[in-house]
C-alpha cells in the first residue's frame, strides 16, 4: 500500500512538473512571438515612415508653392524697377514680340532674337517694305504685307524663306510651324498652305461670289487643318462664311477639301483663330467655338447685345469689350475660358488704346499708362509712365518689355 501511495504522488508530481514545463514553454513561445511581433511592428512603421517622410516632403513644398503662388497672385504692385535697357534702339521702325519667352525684334531689313538682358541670340537679314508679323508658340510668321516676301522662323532662326507670285494680304503660323496666306491676285484671291521650311503644301483659288473675301485665316496644331473666314454680300445683306479645310487623308475625297462649313446671316467675322483644340470664330455680335480634330462641328455660340468695341485671346481665354452708359465705368470686359464659359465680368475706367492677352495676362496700356491685370481680373498693376509708351507685353514670371519712344526697357513690378 505504502509503495502504491508513493507510486502515486511521483505520477503527480512528474505530471504537476510537466504542466508547468509545458507552461514556461508557452509562456516563452509567447514571450518569443511578442518580440517578434514588435519587431515586425517596428520594420512597418520604419518602412512607413520611409515612405510617408518623401510624401510630406512633397506635400510642404506644394503647399509653400501653392502659397507663393496665391500670395503673388493676389499681390498687387505700385511701382516697377528697369532691369536692362537700351537707348540706342528705333523704335519707330522697329517692333517687338514675345517668342518663347524672349524678344523678337525685327525691321524691314532684319529680325533677331533678344533675351531679357536686351543681348541678342542671333540675327538674320532680309529685305521687306512693310513687314508684320504672326507669333504662335515658338514659331513666327515676317510677312512684307502688300509685297510678297514671307519668312518663317522659329526660336533657333529662319527656317525657310517665300517669294509669292501675288500680294500678301495676312499670314498667319500655327503652334506646329504651318504657315498659311491670304494672297490679293485682283480677281482672284489664294490662300496658301506651307510648311516652316517654305516649301508649299495646297493653294486654294477663291472670289467674291464663292465663297467670298477672305478675311481670315488659321492653322490647327495636328499640320492638316486650316480654318478660314469668308464674307461676302447676298441680296445687300452680309454674310460670313466658316470653313474647315482637310489637307489629310479625311479631307482627300472633299470638294476643295473642305469638310465642314458654317454661314452666318448678318453677322460679320472679321478674326479667326485656333486655341489649342478649339477654335473660335470671333464675330461682330460675340464668337463662336468649334471642336474636332479632323472635322471641326460648332460647340457654342455666345451671342451679346452690346457693341463689341475690342477682342483678345490666348489659348485659354477669349476676352470681350464693351463699353456702358456708367461715366464712372465707361468700359465692361467679360472673360470666357476656351470652351465658353464665363470667368468674370468686369467694369472699368482705364483709356486703353491697346488690350492683349501676354502670358497669361491681361495687358492695356495707352502712350501715358499702364495696366496688368491676370486672367481671372485681378489688378495687378496701374500707373504712369515717363515717355510715350510704344508696346508693353509680358516676357515672364514678373518680367515685361516696355518699349517707349526714346528706347526699350525691360522691367519688373515691384
Amino acid at each position: 500500500m505504502a509503495n502504491t501511495f508513493k507510486n502515486i504522488k511521483k505520477k503527480l508530481r512528474r505530471k504537476r512538473l510537466l504542466a508547468e514545463k509545458r507552461r514556461l514553454e508557452k509562456v516563452q513561445a509567447g514571450a518569443q512571438g511578442g518580440e517578434a511581433a514588435r519587431k515586425k511592428f517596428k520594420a512597418a512603421m520604419r518602412k512607413r515612415k520611409a515612405v510617408l517622410k518623401p510624401i510630406a516632403v512633397i506635400l510642404a513644398v506644394v503647399i509653400v508653392a501653392l502659397a507663393g503662388f496665391l500670395f503673388l497672385e493676389m499681390r498687387t504692385y505700385r511701382s516697377y524697377k528697369v532691369q536692362a535697357s537700351s537707348e540706342q534702339e528705333d523704335t519707330v521702325s522697329t517692333q517687338y514680340m514675345n517668342l518663347a519667352g524672349k524678344i523678337l525684334r525685327y525691321s524691314s531689313n532684319e529680325v533677331s532674337l533678344v533675351n531679357d538682358k536686351l543681348e541678342t541670340v542671333w540675327s538674320q537679314t532680309y529685305d521687306m517694305q512693310n513687314p508684320v508679323a504672326d507669333v504662335w508658340g515658338d514659331c513666327a510668321v515676317i510677312a512684307d504685307k502688300d509685297g510678297t516676301s514671307m519668312v518663317f522662323l522659329n526660336k533657333n532662326g529662319i527656317t525657310g524663306t517665300v517669294t509669292t507670285s501675288y500680294s500678301i494680304v495676312k499670314a498667319k503660323v500655327s503652334k506646329t510651324g504651318m504657315a498659311a496666306a491670304i494672297l490679293d491676285g485682283d480677281d482672284h484671291t489664294w490662300i496658301n498652305f506651307y510648311n516652316l521650311d517654305g516649301s508649299l503644301i495646297a493653294e486654294n483659288q477663291t472670289n467674291i461670289q464663292d465663297p467670298g473675301y477672305p478675311m481670315d485665316v488659321t492653322l490647327a496644331d495636328n499640320g492638316v487643318v486650316m480654318m478660314v473666314a469668308y464674307q461676302y454680300v447676298d441680296s445687300s445683306q452680309t454674310t460670313s462664311y466658316i470653313a474647315f479645310y482637310n489637307f489629310g487623308e479625311v479631307g482627300q475625297n472633299e470638294d476643295d477639301r473642305i469638310v465642314s462649313g458654317y454661314t452666318y446671316d448678318g453677322v460679320v467675322v472679321p478674326q479667326i483663330q485656333y486655341l489649342g483644340s478649339n477654335a473660335v470664330a470671333l464675330r461682330d455680335d460675340g464668337f463662336t467655338l468649334y471642336s474636332g480634330r479632323q472635322i471641326p462641328k460648332e460647340l457654342k455660340t455666345v451671342q451679346v447685345e452690346s457693341e463689341i468695341v475690342s477682342t483678345f485671346y490666348d489659348e485659354n481665354n477669349i476676352g470681350l469689350v464693351f463699353k456702358n452708359d456708367s461715366k464712372d465705368k465707361q468700359y465692361t470686359m467679360q472673360v470666357y475660358s476656351a470652351d465658353g464659359k464665363m470667368k468674370f465680368s468686369k467694369d472699368f475706367n482705364i483709356p486703353y488704346s491697346t488690350i492683349r492677352m501676354s502670358d497669361g495676362y491681361i495687358i492695356m496700356y495707352n502712350s501715358s499708362q499702364l495696366c496688368v491685370m491676370n486672367e481671372n481680373g485681378k489688378e495687378k498693376y496701374f500707373g504712369s509712365i515717363d515717355g510715350t509708351v510704344k508696346d508693353f507685353f509680358k516676357l515672364g514670371w514678373n518680367k515685361y518689355l516696355l518699349v517707349l519712344d526714346t528706347g526699350v526697357n525691360v522691367i519688373k513690378l515691384s
